[in-house]
């Protein structure tokens, strides 16, 4: 086993521009001719996407909840294969979790069972010797971590950045890089963060190639490099999404959504699929007016339909596809966007109309980890089985009469539908931790027999 240089790229709190210096960082690195491997703490997708198109390579999740943390070297050790370095973006600030009072799905908790050092991002608008206040406490917290650096971001001038230097000396942390105040390098938000960048993809380029240049300019790469490599651990066996010889389903063709409005899915959930012998084939319901040739399963990941819905209201032929999928009892999975692009409407848009509920945007935030159990046996989960998964939406769904409920949502009670082979949810699941879900998806496909 090689270990791969890695370092995570953490924040004091979410806003103070980590994820502008992880991006830019990957940038930077890529544009110096190396091969990185980019990762996310927590659920969320939209970094990800900048994180890939910077690095040309999958931008990954790394969940210490959804996945549990055994996983989490595997998992890495898998996306990371055939890299020079790993950079790691955190989430919220470095010790923020999935509650209060533990470590459990935190930036910090991710980077110990790496064994990678930490790299803090301080925003140090309207601070001086505060700023090292927070960053001794930061460092301290916890012994078991090792904050290795820090990046000052968004510092006015000069003279701001004399002093901030001359208040942090003392600690002993090294101040890797300075980025000042720059709007230039901003990028536009989107409900919970950044618009995807499936969406702005040229311009997405742009702004990345920014961030790299100011990336570069403002840090020291050789030493972030030399920070990346003073890992000593090395990597777990990486984790495999094979299937064994007795759940392979070898020429099931799955029907994948994507473009702008559904830009939301786990590189892994793919991985699966094709390890159990899946022919994968994405479509755009946007524009596309069929389901690819040969269809025999359908997976509609997340996204926000909602900037897109009188695109996908238009393409009549495509919903009318997508319907009579469905009504001929094939499996169909559709998890938040894919949810509400089955429902009749969307804020009045007309929609597929498989499931008998109408779609609306709110200003209502659900955001959040859940533990659920399935209601019903579906083509995806049997009664009873459990699951970890995360909600991320504004919408709601209005759901008609006689319609069952997916899941059971711990302490929220039902969600979600099952219709004949269709399992809709506003849940997202990362399949790593439960590889039998899309082998039972997939097997559901290998059982019918008409093709599309």
């Amino acid at each position: 086993m090689v270990s791969t240089p890695r370092v995570v790229v953490a924040g004091t709190h979410s806003g103070v521009g980590k994820t502008t210096v992880a991006s830019g960082l990957v940038a930077a690195l890529a544009n110096r001719g190396l091969r990185v491997a980019p990762f996310k703490v927590g659920p969320d997708f939209i970094d990800p996407s900048y994180h890939a198109l910077a690095a040309g390579r999958p931008g990954r999740n790394l969940d210490a909840y959804l996945s549990g943390p055994d996983l989490i070297p595997p998992l890495f050790a898998h996306g990371a294969r055939g890299a020079d370095v790993a950079v790691i973006e955190g989430v919220m600030g470095l010790f923020d979790g999935k509650g209060g009072g533990g470590e459990l799905a935190s930036t910090a908790h991710v980077a110990k069972l790496l064994d990678a050092p930490v790299v803090l991002v301080v925003d140090a608008r309207a601070m001086a010797r505060s700023a090292a206040a927070m960053v001794h406490g930061y460092a301290t917290f916890d012994p078991g971590l090792r904050l290795a650096g820090v990046v000052l971001n968004r510092v006015g001038s000069a003279t701001h950045e004399g002093m901030l230097r001359e208040a942090l000396a003392p600690l002993g942390t090294p101040v890797l890089g300075v980025l000042r105040r720059d709007d230039a390098v901003r990028t536009p938000d989107r409900h919970l963060g950044l618009v995807p960048a499936a969406e702005r993809r040229a311009e997405a380029r742009r702004s990345l190639g920014a961030l790299g240049d100011v990336v570069a300019e403002g840090l020291d790469l050789d030493a972030v490099m030399r920070l990346a490599a003073s890992t000593g651990s090395p990597d777990a066996p990486p984790w495999s999404p094979e299937a064994p010889e007795e759940d392979r389903t070898d020429g099931v063709r799955v029907a994948v959504a994507t473009g702008p409005s559904f830009s939301f899915l786990y590189t892994e959930n793919v991985e699966l699929m094709e390890g159990a012998g899946a022919e994968v084939a994405y479509f755009d319901p946007t524009s596309d007016e069929a389901l690819p040739a040969g269809t025999d399963a359908l997976y509609l990941g997340g996204g926000f339909p909602e900037a897109y819905a009188e695109a996908l209201s238009a393409n009549g032929p495509m919903k009318e596809g997508v319907r009579r999928f469905a009504a001929e009892g094939r499996p169909v999975v559709a998890e938040c966007g894919g949810l509400l692009y089955l429902a009749r409407e969307l804020d009045g848009n007309p929609m597929c109309g498989v499931l008998d509920a109408a779609a609306r945007m709110t200003d209502r935030l659900k955001l959040g980890y859940r533990e659920a159990r399935a209601i019903p046996t579906s083509p995806l989960a049997e009664k009873g089985r459990s699951v970890r998964g995360h909600e991320f939406h504004y919408s709601a769904v209005e759901p008609g009469s006689g319609e069952t409920p997916a899941w059971d949502l711990a302490g929220r009670g039902p969600e979600g539908f099952v219709a004949g082979g269709v399992h809709a949810s506003y849940l997202h699941t990362h399949w790593a931790a439960t590889p039998g879900l899309p082998r039972r998806f997939l097997r559901a496909a290998r059982r019918t027999e008409v093709r599309v």
